[in-house]
């Protein structure tokens, strides 16, 4: 987000704000955030099966449960950021309700009496009670409103502290998505490896209690760069817009559309705080929506009704976020392939040989360190060389659009799942040569190494689609909806999750066999048909990824004349654009 000057009520922004300096303190916030949910989140299929003694469907739901509702409310707190508290003190309060809910994690781990008790021998495991599970939602629930602030905001808060019309910072805000996730990438790499290890050999009260002293340390160091920071005034909810925009087309719908797309309204004054960078500029597209625009007799042009009368920037506002909505939903099923890893694929890396030497045994929370390595080597890989090689041959100042970005993204994630069910036969292949298909808890004798591919495979993915998904979705938006952009980033995760959840119990139902057989069995993986399931993933992935290269292809940029330092403006056409962030 853009030049930092607000025009509101005479405030303004100081222009020495903002850069470079900042971004330690707002990136160790985001650290600390990420080191309290992955390092949770990571083994936490662990703590529910073997804590609170879970079925694995129950639990594996209760996962994805969980990660889609921590992805869901960005919406909220890009909403009340944009709406009424911006995003300073939105970050702020959120990380307070986050460490809230850290601690009462982290007081179920240490107080026995918010466990079941431990199972004894052969019997039955008693699982947690309602009770018990009660205290475990409320805190998961605490942690997901919290992210929901620190998501969508920490990511538009970083970028206000550049200014985009400078053509010296211009480079900086593009490069600044990069900086974003490998940051994240690396807290995540410090939670599934320090974090997780401490959990399994340690003890879950200090493995969650390490990131909440972080979170309330991130807290501290956030707010004590408040001088330094680039702050806007909210600019009033971009919901809001778009529905006033809505109901007007709807009120004009029997009106004549205009000839002459030149007389429709605008009004530079009323739209000065929500197109500080430039105006969009009318498209002919989704023409029902310029009925919006058009200036009858009882409509007051100097002060206008805005469920009547909207001007030609805010209706396209409107088509912007509509034109972007087939391109946002392309990434849901990535995070369903994605969100494997953390179920399934740790149930595979438990019942194999995690030793790398002879004293030390990766924990099988830990794999997606694998994941993580793999994302943050290609990042470093894409912005370095990648980047600069590119640029020579397509004169694109970020080497490639975000849109084929996406696109290699999309099919690589194809070639991890495809992978994934010819490793699972591999391991079920070495269970039934040494007599383990009847015995889920006896270590398989096939080195975990074997589900490398699989977890590098999703990293590299990640580096491509989900990079380039948020750029997409930041370039694209207007301007004065970034925040709610970024939020829609992490509404596709929590999509992702939910259609995991929903896969899963649909897999698990009509699998069911008459003699108890199933693809995804709740106690022994050994007897199911996880290939299946990972293949079935594979074939949605095949036809999601036909499916946007059809919506990349009829994709149409926003078109945008753009302000400059100085006062010049220009007219700035759709690929042009990608030059820009």
């Amino acid at each position: 987000m853009v030049q930092k000057m607000e025009e509101k009520g005479g405030s303004h922004i100081n222009r020495k704000k903002g850069g470079i300096i900042t971004m330690p303190f707002i990136f160790a916030n985001e650290v600390c955030e990420k080191l309290a949910v992955v390092g949770f989140h990571a083994n936490m299929i662990s703590y529910l099966t073997t804590q609170l003694h879970m079925p694995l469907t129950k639990a594996a739901n209760t996962l994805t449960n969980f990660g889609g509702t921590g992805s869901l409310t960005p919406l909220i707190g890009a909403f009340v950021a944009d709406t009424y508290a911006g995003r300073f003190w939105t970050i702020t309060v959120a990380s307070i309700i986050y460490q809230i809910g850290m601690f009462s994690l982290t007081l179920s781990a240490i107080l026995p009496q918010l466990r079941p008790p431990p199972c004894q021998g052969d019997q039955v495991c008693k699982e947690a009670d309602t009770g018990q599970l009660a205290i475990l939602y409320v805190s998961l629930l605490l942690a997901a409103l919290g992210s929901g602030g620190i998501r969508p905001c920490v990511v538009a808060f970083g970028a206000d502290q550049f200014d985009e019309t400078d053509p010296k910072q211009a480079t900086k805000t593009w490069k600044y998505f990069n900086w974003y996730y490998f940051v994240m990438g690396a807290a995540v790499l410090v939670a599934v490896t320090v974090l997780v290890y401490i959990q399994d050999n340690v003890g879950w009260n200090w493995g969650l209690g390490i990131p909440t002293v972080a979170m309330f340390l991130s807290i501290i160091a956030f707010v004590f760069g408040y001088p330094l920071y680039r702050n806007l005034n909210p600019a009033g909810s971009p919901f809001v817009r778009l529905m006033q925009v809505c109901v007007a087309a709807f009120r004009k719908r029997k009106l004549d559309m205009v000839s002459d797309p030149n007389v429709l309204y605008q009004n530079e004054e009323l739209d000065a705080s929500i197109c500080l960078d430039g105006k969009l500029l009318h498209t002919k597209h989704m023409k029902f929506l310029d009925k919006a625009a058009i200036v009858t007799e009882e409509d007051d042009i100097k002060s206008p009704n805005l469920w009547r009368l909207n001007t030609v920037h805010r209706v396209e506002e409107l088509k912007s976020v509509i034109r972007m909505g087939p391109i946002w939903a392309s990434g849901i099923l990535l995070i369903t392939a994605y969100a494997q890893q953390g179920t399934f694929s740790l149930q595979q890396a438990k019942s194999m040989d995690r030793h790398l030497t002879k004293s030390f045994q990766i924990p099988a929370g830990s794999m997606s360190v694998f994941t993580m390595v793999s994302m943050l080597s290609t990042i470093a890989l894409y912005d370095r060389i990648i980047i600069p090689v590119a640029r020579k041959f397509t004169g694109l100042d970020r080497g490639i659009t975000f849109l084929h970005r996406m696109g290699i993204g999309f099919v690589i994630s194809v070639l991890a799942t495809l992978v994934a069910g010819f490793v699972e036969m591999k391991r079920k292949q070495a269970a039934l040569a040494h007599g383990l298909v009847d015995k889920p808890h006896i270590i398989i004798p096939i080195s975990v190494l074997w589900l490398v591919p699989q977890y590098s495979l999703h990293g590299i993915a990640e580096a491509f689609m989900s990079v380039g998904h948020l750029e997409f979705l930041y370039d694209q938006a207007p301007e004065s909806m970034r925040s709610t952009a970024t939020a829609l980033f992490w509404t596709a995760n929590s999509i992702g999750n939910y259609v995991s959840t929903l896969l899963v119990t649909l897999v698990h139902k009509f699998s069911a066999g008459p003699n108890g057989s199933n693809w995804l069995p709740d106690n022994n993986l050994n007897k199911g048909k996880l290939e299946y399931f990972y293949w079935l993933i594979t074939l949605l992935q095949v036809v999601n990824v036909i499916y946007y290269f059809f919506c990349a292809k009829i994709y149409t940029f926003k078109p945008i004349q753009m302000h400059q330092k100085g006062g010049d403006s220009s007219s700035s056409e759709g690929v042009e654009l990608d030059n820009k962030v």
